[in-house]
Parts: structure tokens; C-alpha cells; sequence
């Protein structure tokens, strides 16, 4: 589970119910934030924002990216390492053939196929070709989850500014009963409270969420591909370590120096 996710929301909505309790000096107060025709037109309207912007494709692309914001975190890129010099090892042992079972072993689809690849004698131009292709398609299959909640940040505030003028003109059309003002004018700034506040608190930080996580991935891949393109060059598997750890920040290195 990606702990920071849960962590943000719930500091962000705590900060906000926190404000309220603090500015009026009860605890009851909190209920004012509660309105639901404000959240019936910023989170129907959003959705119906996003869903007319995106075609069916990428509405299912971008639903099966959502669990990735809280669920999975990024593999580590240090513990590949030792695996992919590993591999080199025993192909300059053994051959390029025996490397075809730890393939099959693997869970990752995309490590998989660049050591079959490899297994298969492709060419390193060839090769590298393959998986950078690979590679590249992946990325745009991950880009609609980004994309979507972005879109989200974009439409939310509006749709909420779109529900003040809505509160508005009840306020307008009940001057003559107050009874029916305060909840005209709630509605009004609770919506623009619920537009800018999911923007800025969910939707935006989704998207730049899943974007970390896709350029993680991305690198994590790369690693991958110089490692098999390595290996069918021969290299030596130090001179291999050393490429790889290229891909690493400073405190991954150390830490893989430490295990």
C-alpha cells in the first residue's frame, strides 16, 4: 500500500475541517461543510466533464490505473542489480540458453520478455529496438489515468464555481423569505469550497502520483533493457554493475552497497 497517499488525504481534509472548527469555535460547525447539492454538481459535473472529454478506451485505460495511486507502490530499482549481473554471469558461463529458465521463473511480463528476447539471439540494434518500442507503448497505455485526473483538476474548480452562481441566484430569488438564504448562500461557497479543494487535494496530486510512478516504472525498464543489451554484447558483468547502477540515486546505491 502506498502509505503517502492516505496520508496526504487525510492531512489535507483534517486541516480543512480543523480551519472550520477553529474559525467558529464549535465542533458543530463541521456539519456546515456538508452540503449535498454542492457535491451533487461538483462531483456529477466533474465526472461528466471527464467522461465527455475521454473516449471509452481510455475511461477503462485510466480505471484499471486508479488502484496504483493507493495500493501498489514502485519496485525498488537496487535489488535488480545483482539479479540482471547475475544473469550475465551464467551466460558467459553456461550460455545465453540457460538463461531462458529464469526467464519463465519471472513474474515481471517485461523482464521476461527481454530475456527471452535476449535468449533468442536478437541482435543488440534489434533488440534494443524491441524493447524500446515495448517500452514506449506501455507508457502511453498508463497515460490515460494522468491524463484523467488532471482533466479532473481542471473541470473541478469550475463546476464548483458553477454551483456558487447556482446558490447565487437561489439567494437572489428568496430575498424575501431569510429562512431560505442561509441555505442558498451555503450552498454557494461550499461548492466552490468542494471545486478547489478536490482539485488541489485529490485530483491534481492523483495525477502527479501516477505520473512519478510511471516515470519509476519507465527507468526500472530501461535498467532492464541496457542490462539484456549488455549481456548480448558480452560485456564483462562488473562493467554491466557499473552501467547499472548509473540508473540509481545516490541513497539507492548506498543502500544496495549495504546489502
Amino acid at each position: 500500500m502506498d502509505i503517502t497517499t492516505l496520508i496526504g488525504v487525510v492531512l489535507g481534509l483534517s486541516c480543512i475541517v480543523m480551519v472550520q472548527v477553529l474559525e467558529t469555535g464549535h465542533v458543530d460547525s463541521v456539519m456546515q461543510l456538508i452540503q449535498i447539492p454542492a457535491a451533487v454538481i461538483v462531483v456529477g459535473g466533474t465526472m461528466a466533464a471527464v467522461i465527455t472529454t475521454f473516449p471509452v478506451k481510455d475511461l477503462r485505460r485510466a480505471l484499471r490505473q486508479v488502484k496504483r495511486i493507493v495500493i501498489t507502490g514502485t519496485q525498488p530499482l537496487a535489488p535488480m542489480v545483482p539479479i540482471m549481473v547475475e544473469l550475465a554471469r551464467k551466460s558467459r558461463r553456461e550460455g545465453l540458453l540457460v538463461l531462458e529458465a529464469e526467464a519463465l521463473k519471472a513474474e515481471d511480463p517485461f523482464f521476461k520478455q527481454a530475456v527471452l528476447a535476449l535468449v533468442d539471439g536478437t541482435d543488440v540494434a534489434s533488440l534494443r529496438g524491441l524493447l524500446e518500442n515495448v517500452i514506449d507503448q506501455e507508457e502511453q497505455f498508463q497515460e490515460p489515468g494522468a491524463k484523467l485526473f488532471e482533466a479532473a483538476g481542471g473541470y473541478a474548480p469550475t463546476i464548483g464555481i458553477l454551483g456558487a452562481v447556482m446558490g447565487l441566484i437561489h439567494v437572489m430569488q428568496n430575498l424575501s423569505d431569510p429562512s431560505k438564504l442561509g441555505s442558498g448562500i451555503a450552498i454557494a461557497f461550499v461548492a466552490t469550497v468542494y471545486g478547489v479543494g478536490s482539485a488541489n487535494l485529490l485530483f491534481l496530486p492523483f495525477a502527479n502520483k501516477l505520473k512519478m510512478k510511471i516515470r519509476e516504472e519507465t527507468r526500472r525498464k530501461e535498467m532492464i533493457l541496457e542490462a539484456v543489451c549488455a549481456i548480448q554484447e558480452g560485456l564483462n558483468p562488473h562493467h554491466i554493475e557499473k552501467r547499472l547502477r548509473s540508473f540509481l540515486e545516490p541513497h539507492e546505491v548506498n543502500a544496495n552497497a549495504e546489502s
